[in-house]
C-alpha cells in the first residue's frame, strides 16, 4: 500500500510539474491573425488525426485485455482471414481524413503565403484603404538580431516594435548561415539565407511583448539569439520610434555594420539614431565590404558571358579569423573586386576580355 501510495504521490507531482509549462505554449495563445490562423490549422490537422489515433488506442489496450489468456469466455476463432466490412472501414476512414487534409493544406498553402500581402487583420477587418505596411529590413547574424526600418531610419539589435493593427513586411536576410526568423505570437517561423531574401506578411493585433527567437541551429550562441518584440498603440510606437532617434545613438554606417556582424553572442539591445541608406541591400548582396563587388553585378556579368583573364586577376583573397571551437582560426575567403565595375575598365579592359559585349549591371550604388 505504501508503495502505490508513493507511485500515486510521485505522478500526481510529475502531472503538476508538466501541467505548470502549459502557460508558455505560445502558439495556442497567438497575439496576431496569422497565428491565430495557424493555430486553427493545427489544432484542426490534430483533431483529425485523433479520428484515426484514439480508435487504435483504445482497440488495442480492449483486445489486449479481452483476449487475455484467462478470459476463457472470449471468442477466438483461428480460421479467420477476412472481412469485406472491416477492410471498408480501416481503408475508408483514413483516406476521407487524407483528402480533407489535402485540401486544407492545398488552400491554406495560397492563403497563408508568407510573401502574400494581408488583406484583413484579423478575422472581421479587412486592411483600410491606402494603409501601408510597416516595412522592417531583418538580418540574422551571428548570434543576433539587425532590425532597420527604412522608412523611419532607425535601426536595432535584438529589438523592434510594430503599431497594432497595422500590416508588418518583413524582408529578411542573413550574413553567415542559414536562420530561422521567429515570433510565436505572430506568424509562423521563415528561414532567412545569405545572399538571399525571404519576407513575410503579419499583423500583431494585441499590445504587449513578446518573445522572438532563431528556430535553427547556428552555432555556439544560438541560445542567446532571442530578441524583444513591443506590440504597441499607434500613439506608443510614434514615441517609440522619437526615443530611438532622439537617444545619441550613432549613426549605422557600413564600416560599424562590419564590426557589428562579427560573431558575438547573448548581445544587449543597441540603438541607431540612424542609418546609411542603401545597407540592406548591400548586406543581401554580399558586398558591404569596401572594393566588393554586388552578387547581382557577378551574376549579370556571367549571363553575359564573363570576364576572361581579367575577371580572374579581379579576385582578391583575404586572410580573416573565424571563431572555432578553442579560440580561432585564420582562413582565406575570395571575392571579386568592385574595381572591376569603374568606368574605366568597363570600357576599355572589360569589353576587350569579355567573350560577348558586356552592358552595365545594375546594382546598388
Amino acid at each position: 500500500m505504501k508503495t502505490a501510495s508513493r507511485l500515486r504521490s510521485l505522478i500526481l507531482l510529475a502531472s503538476a510539474a508538466l501541467m505548470s509549462g502549459c502557460n508558455q505554449l505560445t502558439v495556442l495563445r497567438p497575439s496576431g491573425y496569422i497565428a491565430e490562423q495557424e493555430k486553427d490549422l493545427v489544432l484542426l490537422a490534430t483533431y483529425l488525426m485523433l479520428i484515426v489515433i484514439i480508435p487504435v488506442i483504445f482497440l488495442t489496450l480492449f483486445f489486449a485485455w479481452r483476449y487475455r489468456e484467462k478470459n476463457v469466455n472470449a471468442t477466438y476463432d483461428p480460421t479467420f482471414t477476412h472481412s469485406n466490412k472491416l477492410e471498408v472501414v480501416l481503408w475508408s476512414i483514413p483516406i476521407i481524413i487524407i483528402l480533407i487534409l489535402a485540401y486544407i493544406t492545398y488552400v491554406t498553402s495560397h492563403s497563408l503565403d508568407p510573401f502574400r500581402p494581408l488583406e484583413k487583420i484579423d478575422e472581421n477587418r479587412p486592411v483600410a484603404a491606402g494603409v501601408e505596411p510597416l516595412e522592417v529590413q531583418v538580418v540574422a547574424m551571428d548570434w543576433k538580431w539587425l532590425f532597420i526600418y527604412p522608412k523611419e531610419g532607425i535601426a536595432l539589435v535584438n529589438e523592434m516594435a510594430a503599431p497594432v493593427d497595422r500590416p508588418i513586411r518583413f524582408k529578411m536576410t542573413a550574413t553567415s548561415v542559414m536562420n530561422t526568423f521567429y515570433i510565436p505570437a505572430l506568424a509562423g517561423m521563415i528561414y532567412v539565407m545569405p545572399g538571399m531574401e525571404s519576407q513575410l506578411n503579419a499583423v500583431i493585433n494585441k499590445p504587449g511583448d513578446y518573445m522572438g527567437l532563431s528556430g535553427n541551429y547556428s552555432g555556439a550562441g544560438f541560445s542567446g539569439m532571442k530578441f524583444n518584440f513591443k506590440g504597441l498603440e499607434q500613439k506608443d510606437y510614434d514615441a517609440w520610434v522619437e526615443k530611438v532617434r532622439s537617444s545619441g545613438g550613432a549613426q549605422l554606417t557600413r564600416a560599424d555594420y562590419l564590426q557589428l556582424a562579427k560573431p558575438s553572442a547573448n548581445e544587449k539591445v543597441r540603438e541607431y539614431a540612424s542609418v546609411d541608406p542603401g545597407l540592406y541591400e548591400r548586406v543581401r548582396l554580399r558586398c558591404v565590404e569596401a572594393d566588393r563587388m554586388c552578387s547581382d553585378m557577378i551574376m549579370a556579368i556571367d549571363a553575359q558571358g564573363g570576364l576572361g583573364r581579367l575577371g580572374v586577376d579581379g579576385v582578391v583573397t583575404e586572410a580573416i579569423n573565424e571563431p572555432a571551437h578553442r579560440g580561432e582560426i585564420q582562413v582565406f575567403r575570395s571575392y571579386v573586386s568592385e574595381a572591376l565595375c569603374a568606368p574605366a575598365v568597363r570600357t576599355t579592359d572589360l569589353q576587350a576580355s569579355s567573350p560577348i559585349p558586356l552592358s552595365v549591371p545594375t546594382s546598388v550604388q
